[in-house]
């Protein structure tokens, strides 16, 4: 799975990562994620690998946040998507009461996909970076990876 993009996209320019986890039950491994890649080779990868198998592959582009408010922005948005994928499956009701598919399909152990622990075990927070710094980041993430 990936986004459909138009042509001129500026997504299409960024580093993009594949999440390869099991097709049936979230719980049964956590998935895998593999990347940065260019988006063209991120996909040719992700088939590559799920071809013959029972896997899922997510294919997203890497969104260089230079700031908290940034990242804040994206979670606010991915909620909002949420709420209103929430609302359509409510408003579907056509052949029963999905909540209670949604509710079985969740009744399973472990975390999901989208549950992640930051700082869990750090007593206070890190200090948030830098524009600065940030850049100086993907500067040391792009050598390590030239070097490799």
């Amino acid at each position: 799975m990936t986004l459909d993009l138009p042509d001129d996209s500026p997504l299409l320019g960024l580093p993009w990562i594949i999440t390869v986890g099991p097709l049936a039950d979230p719980a049964e491994w956590e998935p895998v994620v593999c990347g940065p890649y260019e988006r063209p080779h991120a996909l040719a990868l992700a088939e590559a690998v799920v071809a013959d198998e029972q896997l899922m592959a997510v294919v997203e582009p890497l969104v260089p946040a230079l700031s908290a408010e940034e990242i804040r922005g994206e979670v606010a948005a991915a909620q909002l998507a949420a709420d209103d994928e929430a609302a359509g499956i409510e408003a579907a009701d056509l052949y029963g009461d999905f909540e209670q598919v949604l509710d079985e399909q969740d009744d399973g152990p472990g975390e999901s996909w989208a549950t992640a622990t930051v700082g869990a075990t750090s007593p206070e927070p890190l200090p948030v970076p830098t524009e600065e710094q940030v850049r100086a980041g993907f500067g040391r993430i792009a050598g390590l990876l030239r070097a490799r």
